[in-house]
């Protein structure tokens, strides 16, 4: 029989990667927690329905990209593996009633999303995101704030290279006076868009701004802007956002050509690429969505928000910089059996003392399970053969200074503070 592999579009984390995901997840995590953003989980699969009433049946997400399926209900319901966090963010927002909750929403979110796309670098059909959400201000603070902690994130992982792009798609209306002004220039040169452009044409003009062809960009390049359609309202929110930016020190630019994929956007819109990234640069996107939460059934409620893409985010750090090194504390290296039983409890009550600690489980020779504790990265090493199973003591070995000490196993259990002073003084 052949051997089962992962399928096209996904891929296995092993644990020398892990370390640059659960880095990514702490830093954002710390983050958010000042900002006083609560973390909300949602399934990985909703309802179609809920994808195509949020997201555009327009869109090539919906259109193309979605992992569709019927489930075994009587009769079968139409499922969807999530392709973004916003639409079920919402679902959770109005069926939970968190709009009767006090004050603003502020939640955040992180998991994999599903789009059945080419694979390539920087893109999974299996991918995942970290991603905010600003539920109940229309208060152009709050499109600031969301910037902010994304640049706090991505400054605080030390990427430096980066540039954030900004833009106002308006309101519906906004955009409906637009559109038609786009069709009106566009539609001379349908022939030489590319097919999906042409497609775009009556269904989803916006979306040929952000075409990847380049005859296309090249016809777009001099397309009317949509910054000139912008209504009252519109154009003094987008100011506003601006000032806010300008004043907390954030450099922009502004890109009337950014319109993002997703039909739900209102108002603001941005993106934050590096130029280490090549043609994926985008690492974080997002905007303000003030017609979601009604279109999905809910009050109305003004919204904003944005996802991080963390294997693209990962690839950019895996050039740049290493996650922190290990932070193991103790490697216990035994041999012989009533050895090896009193080592199996002498590290089980230093962890619950709150040390981390690695138990060589190999039964060989002490030179190698040496070799495994100076590979481990352990501030200490804490041996114990026969002579210590007998004696209930312990050698405690200092890596960096290789000095040596015998210490009774119950005096080492009495000692915690001391050797969480010593371990910080090394590490240090």
């Amino acid at each position: 029989m052949g051997v089962i592999q992962a399928l096209p579009g996904t891929r296995d984390i092993l644990p020398e990667k892990v370390s640059y995901w659960q880095w990514i997840e702490s830093v954002a995590r710390q983050i958010l927690h000042r900002a006083n953003y609560q973390e909300i989980r949602t399934p990985i699969f909703e309802a179609t329905e809920l994808f195509k009433r949020g997201i555009g049946e327009a869109t090539d997400v919906v259109g193309k990209e979605m992992y569709t399926f019927n489930d075994k209900a009587t009769p079968p319901r139409s499922v969807t593996l999530r392709p973004e966090g916003t639409a079920g963010v919402v679902r959770a927002f109005i069926e939970r009633n968190l709009d009767a909750q006090s004050g603003v929403q502020r939640l955040w979110y992180t998991g994999p999303m599903f789009r059945y796309e080419s694979p390539q670098a920087g893109r999974q059909r299996q991918f995942h995101q970290i991603g905010v959400e600003v539920l109940g201000s229309a208060d152009p603070r709050a499109d600031a704030e969301v910037i902010a902690i994304a640049t706090d994130i991505l400054q605080s992982l030390g990427l430096k290279n980066l540039r954030l792009d900004l833009n106002s798609v308006g309101n519906p209306e906004d955009r409906q006076n637009y559109r038609q002004a786009l069709v009106d220039y566009l539609t001379p040169y349908k022939e030489e868009l590319d097919p999906d452009s042409q497609n775009r044409l009556s269904r989803n003009p916006l979306r040929i701004l952000d075409s990847k062809n380049q005859r296309t960009q090249e016809i777009a390049r001099n397309a009317p802007s949509i910054l000139d359609y912008l209504g009252t309202y519109s154009q003094q929110h987008f100011d506003r956002v601006q000032q806010l930016l300008t004043d907390l020190g954030i450099e922009y630019q502004i890109n009337p050509r950014l319109v993002r994929g997703l039909d739900y956007y209102t108002h603001t819109a941005f993106e934050i690429q590096s130029d280490d990234l090549g043609a994926q640069a985008t690492v974080c996107g997002g905007g303000r969505y003030d017609g979601l939460v009604g279109q999905l059934g809910g009050p109305d409620t003004p919204a904003v928000g944005w996802a991080i893409g963390i294997e693209r985010l990962i690839m950019l750090l895996e050039e740049l910089q290493s996650p922190p090194a290990s932070t193991l504390d103790f490697y216990v290296v035994s041999r012989g059996e009533q050895a090896e039983a009193q080592a199996l409890i002498l590290a089980y009550k230093l962890r619950q003392s709150g040390f981390s600690v690695e138990l060589d489980f190999s039964g060989s020779a002490f030179k190698k399970q040496f070799a495994r504790a100076d590979r481990s990265g352990a501030v200490a090493c804490l041996i114990l053969g026969e002579e210590e199973a007998a004696s209930q003591s312990v050698k405690l070995k200092w890596m960096a200074t290789r000095e040596q000490q015998a210490i009774a196993q119950s005096e080492l259990l009495q000692m915690q503070d001391e050797l969480k002073r010593s371990i910080l003084n090394l590490r240090a």
